[in-house]
């Protein structure tokens, strides 16, 4: 699954297929890449589900928003997913473009394979209901008008607290060194299993970052006036519009994503690394 808009990711795909034919292994696309790569040996499926049940790895080819996109198709499919950065950091990439040697490890078995929680998130206004599922996070937030929003957030149907703020955002561990890290949250290893809520910009001296366990089952509710607007965004992927009375739920998904590492390197390592890459 190659994002090809990114910058070289064409040129390193033909040598991520070449390399991964080289070790003996067979390599399917969907359809779409067809024209992309006419003479690579590539096979081609009709239909991108099929293809992804018939698999036994999904290889994702881009940055983080591609592999954690990818990962969460396989997730669904109950594949794991080795990702290979050819973008900026590449948080939940096993691989860079310049280590492509080491996809022999998916041959002789010399990788480990990190499950990770995904989110459940739930819409529902009356009789219309909406599932989405995030890696790394679901952010409710305001529309282009500057105007606070006020918040009330349920936990376990149970009122926990308000919040004034330009937005809220529920993170897993895998998506604490994302925007919840930009917000002040804490950094969370993601072997574990909770979910972090960290306001954006709360008009308070006191509100932080919370972290509920695993089961928690949160409901968040955005309070505004009519001429303000609420988006809902899962992974980064689009702005969904958040109508009025809408609920919001967050719990964690019975999906884990497989995350194939083919190097020694800890978390504490990657994120030292590509905190250091930004840095520079």
């Amino acid at each position: 699954m190659p994002n090809l808009t990114k910058r070289n990711a064409p040129f390193h795909t033909k040598r991520i297929v070449g390399q991964l034919h080289r070790f003996g292994m067979e390599v399917s696309m969907d359809c779409r890449y067809r024209m992309d790569f006419p003479e690579s040996g590539v096979q081609f499926c009709e239909d991108f589900y099929q293809g992804l049940a018939a698999c036994d790895i999904v290889v994702a080819v881009g940055g983080d928003g591609t592999i954690i996109h990818a990962a969460k198709h396989a997730a669904m499919a109950g594949k794991p997913v080795l990702g290979i950065n050819v973008g900026r950091l590449g948080f939940v990439a096993g691989l860079e473009a310049d280590e492509l040697e080491k996809l022999e490890g998916l041959v002789t078995g010399k990788y480990a394979v990190e499950n990770r929680m995904l989110l459940q998130v739930d819409t529902a206004l009356d009789d219309v209901h909406q599932t989405y599922y995030a890696l790394n996070d679901a952010v409710i937030s305001r529309g282009s008008l500057s105007r606070i929003l006020d918040f009330k957030v349920l936990f376990n149907s149970a009122n926990m607290c308000g919040y004034r703020a330009d937005g809220l955002i529920f993170s897993t561990p895998t998506g604490s060194t994302a925007y919840s890290l930009s917000a002040g949250g804490p950094v969370i290893d993601p072997s574990m299993e909770c979910i972090l809520l960290t306001p954006i910009c709360p008009h308070s001296l006191f509100a932080r970052t919370v972290v509920f366990g695993g089961d928690a089952v949160l409901e968040a509710h955005a309070v505004r006036d009519e001429d303000s607007e609420v988006f809902l965004t899962v992974d980064g992927e689009r702005a969904l519009p958040v109508p009025d009375r809408c609920a919001i739920y967050i719990r964690r998904s019975g999906y884990r994503a497989q995350i194939i590492k083919l190097k020694q390197n800890n978390f504490y390592e990657v994120l030292n690394q590509k905190l250091a890459e930004r840095r520079s």
